[in-house]
């Protein structure tokens, strides 16, 4: 099957995502939303979005420091964690206790 590659806005948003969850722990925000912003570059409505997701689905007291430094950015985030809090909450999808129908005939 011929693949495509991901497209620009995939990547980008791959990136943003992975400064987040690789500093979610940290204490001093500062550095990780300087990061952030260079890395989106001139793409603020896709930095609020993932933003907005991250927060939604991560923000606990262990990543209060930069959940809370990331919801005080002049940016639109309110709908982006409202879905991210929506899908935090959507449970998990496994697919634990498959049996294939194959495993039947063994």
């Amino acid at each position: 099957m011929p693949s495509h590659g991901l497209s620009h806005d995939a990547i980008l948003r791959i990136d943003i995502g992975c400064v987040m969850s690789r500093n979610r722990y940290a204490r001093d925000p500062a550095p990780i939303i300087a990061e952030l912003y260079a890395t989106a570059g001139n793409r603020v409505e896709l930095l609020a979005e993932e933003i907005g997701l991250w927060v939604g689905f991560y923000e606990d007291d262990t990543t209060r420091p930069l959940t809370d430094a990331l919801r005080a950015l002049p940016l639109d985030l309110d709908a982006w964690i409202e879905r991210g809090q929506q899908r935090s909450l959507s449970g998990t999808h496994s697919t634990r206790g498959f049996v294939s129908p194959a495993a039947g005939h063994a």
